[in-house]
């Protein structure tokens, strides 16, 4: 046995040498290209929108549980974290989430601890605007440094500022307003409307699509009123808003915690609310709000999220399936919330780009992030988001109506839908326009690419006819 077991390995066939030898150098060359990318969740776990945290932590990692291996270790509570998480040969790790509380110090703060501490190559995040214009300003200045914005809708980021290692696969507050105004000029016959918008980046953005939707079918805002960001007493401001009587509505852009406080206000200096009167931005129904704010004003309409709670579509259902599958109840069960939906797409796209890129990262990821993205609430296009020029999403919109449900609840139902529309909103805003703010946009008379052709919503179903 041992004369013959010698003569075996001197015999060795040379073909299965090279073989072996080729498996060996194989598996060593793979062990050392082999790499984590490390991947920070940027939200707010404080101030206006602290309720936000969990929702936008488990929507990121509910894509990243579903298309990356990645391992939920509590399904009550995403902030426990992820192990596990891998794309194709890539090891991906969550170094860390975000505490934001929608200030820029804060969010100063928290990027360079995520980014420079603990050396994250991607953000996915942030969750609000001031804090994106930030975010953006600082991507400029670390170009190998991938940001996916999480919800945060200001403006700035993806057309004023535009770096080219950020990405928004989400429109912006003014996109999602696209179609109100022209419901309140036609459903309600409002001619003459004041609005009220938090004196911030995504109030006046927020503010800019109502303004502009509103003036371009014919409208006119006499008056605009600013209530800093996560004021209390919205006295005073209540107080400037014309009486009742004298405009036809009021435009509401007051978000997070202080929603509930500027309506109360508002009846207590002039009597109960009538619906009619009063038209909402998202924060009239999500993150709570369906709980807490929509019982004020059952039966008004508001501006969308990109979202379309009840949305009868094959993609819809999978969405929400999906979510439900790895935080059941998450949000309440609201998984329609653009909180939990913008964070969800995002961490999609990462996952496909470092497909793409064989989890690479700075430039290589840039390269290959996906310019088109399907989605659970998309029509058109296939039922795909499509990114600009700047990487920011053209999505479809979905205007609102708070409606009373047989329990006595009131929660938001789609009523139309606006395919595609565009940071541009149809030319009014430009790179070298001045970003939203408080005298901008002007309100002017002008022909959008939606105008007359908003498709009616019922039970969930698109149909052909348009709103009258």
């Amino acid at each position: 046995m041992r004369g013959i077991s010698r003569h075996w390995k001197l015999v060795l066939p040379l073909g299965v040498l090279v073989v072996l030898a080729t498996v060996v150098v194989s598996t060593s060359f793979a062990a050392s290209k082999a790499k984590t990318v490390r991947v920070a969740i940027m939200t707010d776990c404080k101030g206006g929108f602290g309720f936000g945290y969990e929702p936008d932590i488990g929507g990121a990692q509910a894509a990243f549980a579903n298309y990356a291996n990645g391992k939920v270790k509590n399904k009550k509570k995403p902030s426990a974290g992820m192990t596990g998480i891998r794309v194709g040969n890539t090891d991906v790790q969550i170094v860390g989430y975000g505490c934001g509380d929608d200030t820029v110090p804060t969010a100063v703060k928290e990027t360079r601890r995520l980014m420079e501490q603990l050396k994250a190559d991607v953000m996915v995040g942030p969750l609000s605007g001031d804090e994106a214009v930030y975010v953006a300003n600082y991507a400029k200045k670390h170009p190998n440094k991938t940001f996916i914005i999480g919800t945060a809708g200001s403006q700035d980021p993806t057309l004023q500022i535009a770096p080219k290692n950020m990405f928004r696969y989400h429109g912006d507050g003014a996109q999602w307003n696209a179609g109100i105004g022209e419901i309140a000029y036609k459903k309600l016959g409002w001619r003459k409307a004041a609005i009220i918008m938090d004196d911030y980046s995504f109030g006046w953005t927020s503010g800019a699509g109502i303004i502009a939707d509103f003036c371009a079918i014919g409208g006119k805002i006499t008056k605009r009123v600013f209530p800093p960001l996560n004021t209390t007493d919205y006295s005073s401001y209540v107080q400037q808003l014309p009486a009742p009587g004298t405009v036809d509505g009021t435009f509401w852009v007051v978000g997070g915690t202080g929603t509930s406080a500027a309506l109360t206000a508002y009846e207590q200096a002039n009597g109960a609310l009538k619906p009619s009167q009063h038209i909402g931005n998202l924060f009239f129904a999500f993150l709570g709000a369906d709980k807490v704010v929509a019982p004020k004003v059952a039966g008004s309409y508001l501006g969308g999220f990109g979202t379309a709670p009840g949305l009868k579509t094959g993609q819809a259902k999978i969405y929400e399936k999906v979510v439900a599958r790895w935080y059941p109840g998450l949000n309440g069960g609201n998984y329609a919330d653009g909180f939990v939906y913008n964070y969800y797409n995002a961490a999609w796209a990462l996952i496909q780009g470092l497909t793409v890129s064989n989890g690479q990262t700075g430039a290589a990821l840039h390269a290959k992030m996906p310019k088109t993205l399907r989605s659970g609430y998309e029509v058109s296009d296939k039922g795909s988001v499509k990114l600009d020029a700047n990487r920011q999403a053209i999505q479809d919109q979905y205007p609102l109506q708070l409606v009373k449900n047989a329990d006595g609840s009131v929660a938001p139902v789609v009523i139309g839908y606006v395919p595609n529309v565009n940071q541009s909103f149809g030319g009014l805003f430009t790179k070298n326009s001045p970003a939203p703010g408080r005298t901008q946009p002007k309100c002017v008379k002008k022909k959008l690419p939606w105008q007359g052709k908003i498709k009616v919503v019922k039970n969930g179903i698109i149909y052909p006819t348009v709103i009258k």
